[in-house]
This record gives structure tokens, sequence and C-alpha cells, in this order.
């Protein structure tokens, strides 16, 4: 998982380098595709449940599995990529939310805190410790930034499967499922700088802000340790 995880974070910036104005979501799709061909690996969400694209692309209020498209990113996006590599049978999955040239100071503190919100997660982690730890310190993170957290989708469990258990939500469900040493989540906030209600598109994948305003979404996969943890998908 750790080899999983360092070819996540390598297609991801090669992905990264080529997020600019007048770029097509497929394009990026396509980049994708082969940089993870390349390094021997398998995109895991290609034809996951259907799913028509390598990575999931989602720009400005869409929350997650944006379908890659003729869409062209323009200045003042946000745009959120959903990547997962198999290796060798072991699924490492990241996102992270970048910023396409202009936007205000609040969208700019959305991107920058869900961020922050992971980093607030993962700081509680060790052997031992429960889901509601992870989930009570990513909310209240959010809401004292003044953001919504979205509660219909959660972290999870990851390994041979792209989504195992236990669920890791970013609000306090009340989880008392226990963590322990050796075991691998998938730890992402999705937060929005509305309400947190969001609804599915027709296309049956794409979810989106009820309300239409932005949202940003970060996720690493994490191993948990004696004492700590370990982000087996680079920062």
């Amino acid at each position: 998982m750790r080899e999983a995880g360092k070819y996540n974070s390598l297609v991801m910036q090669e992905i990264a380098k080529n997020i600019k104005v007048g770029v097509s979501t497929q394009r990026l799709d396509d980049i994708a595709y082969r940089k993870i061909k390349a390094l021997g690996c398998k995109p895991s969400c290609l034809g996951y449940e259907g799913f028509p694209a390598s990575v999931c692309i989602s720009v400005n209020d869409e929350v997650v599995h944006g379908i890659p498209g003729k869409r062209i990113i323009k200045n003042g996006d946000i745009v959120s990529v959903d990547l997962v590599v198999s290796y060798k049978g072991y699924h490492a999955d990241a996102t992270r939310t970048y910023i396409v040239g202009n936007v205000s100071k609040e969208v700019q503190e959305l991107v920058e805190n869900t961020k922050k919100a992971f980093y607030e997660g993962v700081k509680v982690i060790k052997n031992g410790i429960r889901v509601r730890d992870i989930s009570r310190a990513i909310e209240k993170y959010a809401h004292d930034h003044g953001l919504s957290v979205v509660e219909e989708l959660v972290g999870h469990g990851i390994g041979t499967d792209m989504h195992e258990e236990p669920d890791i939500p970013n609000f306090d469900d009340g989880s008392m499922v226990k963590l322990k040493t050796g075991m691998v989540i998938a730890i992402e906030p999705m937060l929005n700088l509305g309400e947190k209600e969001v609804y599915l598109d027709d296309n049956d994948w794409t979810v989106k802000t009820m309300d239409g305003k932005p949202s940003a979404h970060y996720e690493n996969t994490v191993l948990i340790t004696d004492d700590g943890y370990e982000i087996l998908t680079g920062d």
C-alpha cells in the first residue's frame, strides 16, 4: 500500500501540472490514465459500478464524482481531483482541490481550511482511538471556520477493495469503532462554503451543493501506527 500511495502521489502531481485555464476535464483524465498505466498501476475508478473515467474531477459546486468531459476549466474555478490507483491489487485514494487563477478570499479559505480540517483529524490518530475522535476533530474545525460538513458522503477503510469498513464520517455520528495499528483508512473532509445540503445530478454520479456554492475536498490514505499515523499518498 505504500507503493500504491507513492504512485498515486506521482499521478496527482502530473495532473496538477496540467490544471490550467483552457484545459478540458477530459484532457486531465487522459493524462491521468496514461501516467497510471506507465507506472504499472490500474485506474481503480474506471468501470467501478459503471463509472466511465479514470479519475473524478469536480468543479466549483460539484462535491464529488464529477465526470470528465468537454467542460473547459476557467479562471476562478476550483477543481477537485479524486484519484484512486491500484498496484498489485492494493488501492490508494487521494483528493486535492486546486485553485485556478483568481478566486475570492472566502473561496481561497474554503480550500485551505478543508486541507487543514484533514490535518486536525489525523492529529488525534494512534492505536486504539475511535472513529468518532477523528470525526469530531474535523467537524469542530470546519464549524469553527464557518464551513458546513457534507453528511451524505464519508471516508472509509481501504485495502484490496477501494471501499472497506469502517466508515470515517467528517461529523460525529457516535461511531465507537476502534482503530488499531496496521489498519489503513481514507480520511476525506468534504466541506461547503454554504449549506451542507447536497443533491445527485441527473447523470446519477455527480453530487452537487444544493445552494450552488463551492465545495472543497481533501483526502489521503492513512496508516494507523502505535503512536500516530503515516500518510501514504503525499501531502
